[in-house]
């Protein structure tokens, strides 16, 4: 297994607006689409999927828009090995050019009605066509988790020896394992040195995992998006990857993390698609701690309870009060509303506070504590004396 303190280069390359989009029933305006390029562009991710070409001339208009407007980030278009797509996707201004083809029999056989030496010969036209052409070419390869390994590099050989100067592996049904994962790249490494891109989907809850597994076995690239949108179940999230590669093994990808929740919120509200409150990284309420075994543990040490600092996103831990509440979460409370809290006052607060959550299932505020004290102070005063 590769070291996990391999420095090899490790780029990102986004594509929320292009996977992400094709989310059922997400359908970007032309402003949130640039907006969102905006953001990633601002936050350092390296490399995005701005569209597909083939989708028409207005498509093809706000691709333009976009890749004359970033300033850091690469950009990238996605077609298919097909005539039309090509020819838009040469006129969009973008930095690379991603054609893709089917590399499973079955997709082979039962999507394109063709057969490997038909692939095999799309791979070389049109790679030679797009890199005659002046484009940096990347390959993708569909539906590579259920393809025969030995053609998978038999395709990679060919896409780099006619110019393209990366292949991706698309686990398109998000079936794979990391282990399978890791092997599948392990391989495919040993055979080339092209760049490999990882594009998993979660189908099984798995793509992060699963990119982290390519990034272990010397993958290159990574593909993401933003909360983790699209097909079905979506891709790998970004803010997972990103945040991943830095705790687990220590790789940065550029990003500036302290973005992330913003971004998040942008494309949550651009997709129609709220981020839940416990969504790892970016969630509203996971630096949140009510148990009271974890807030006297944080008050004591935040590493006792901290994964990694919650500065790093822009965020910081929030203690909240609630039916698992103990005795000291109870009393930093009281003395951040500068309130005095014997034991008594804590054992009273503490039982009003499981009644109000299980009530109203929601915590306490600073005024519904306030209410609380108030209430509690004569029974409170009279058990302390």
């Amino acid at each position: 297994m590769t070291s996990i303190t391999d420095r090899t280069p490790f780029t990102i390359n986004d594509t929320t607006l292009r996977d992400g989009e094709q989310t059922a029933g997400v359908a970007f305006t032309d402003d949130e689409k640039v907006a969102i390029a905006h953001a990633l562009d601002a936050a350092g991710v390296p490399e995005m999927e701005v569209g597909i070409p083939a989708m028409g001339v207005h498509e093809m208009e706000l691709i333009r828009a976009i890749t004359s407007s970033v300033k850091r980030a690469r950009t990238m278009v996605w077609a298919r090995m097909a005539e039309p797509d090509l020819a838009a996707a040469l006129r969009c201004g973008a930095d690379l050019v991603h054609l893709a083809v089917p590399v499973s029999d079955l997709q082979i056989e039962r999507k394109l009605r063709r057969d490997r030496t038909w692939v095999l010969a799309a791979i070389g036209r049109f790679v030679d066509r797009a890199a005659d052409a002046g484009a940096t070419v990347s390959v993708g390869f569909e539906d590579a988790s259920r393809a025969d390994p030995a053609f998978l590099a038999q395709a990679a050989a060919l896409a780099q020896g006619r110019g393209a100067v990366r292949v991706r592996v698309a686990d398109t049904l998000g079936l794979l394992d990391p282990f399978q994962t890791h092997a599948l790249i392990a391989a495919l490494r040993r055979e080339s040195d092209i760049d490999i891109e990882m594009h998993a989907h979660d189908d099984l809850g798995l793509a992060t995992a699963n990119t982290l597994a390519a990034l272990r076995a010397g993958a290159t690239h990574a593909s993401t998006t933003v909360n983790g949108l699209g097909e079905r179940a979506g891709n790998a999230p970004l803010e997972e990857v990103v945040m991943a590669a830095r705790h687990l093994y220590g790789r940065e990808c550029g990003v500036d993390t302290t973005a992330l929740p913003a971004i998040s919120q942008l494309v949550a509200r651009a997709s129609g698609r709220p981020v839940a409150a416990g969504k790892s990284i970016v969630g509203a309420a996971v630096f949140t701690h009510e148990s009271g075994i974890h807030v006297d543990g944080l008050l004591k040490d935040r590493r006792n309870y901290e994964t990694f600092r919650p500065e790093e996103v822009g965020s910081a831990h929030r203690l909240v009060l609630g039916k698992h509440s103990g005795s000291h979460g109870v009393r930093a409370a009281c003395a951040r509303l500068g309130l005095q809290a014997g034991e008594a006052m804590v054992q009273a607060l503490l039982a009003r506070i499981r009644e109000h959550v299980a009530l109203t299932k929601r915590t306490p505020d600073d005024a519904d504590l306030l209410r609380f004290h108030d209430e509690a102070l004569p029974a409170a005063a009279l058990a302390s004396s």
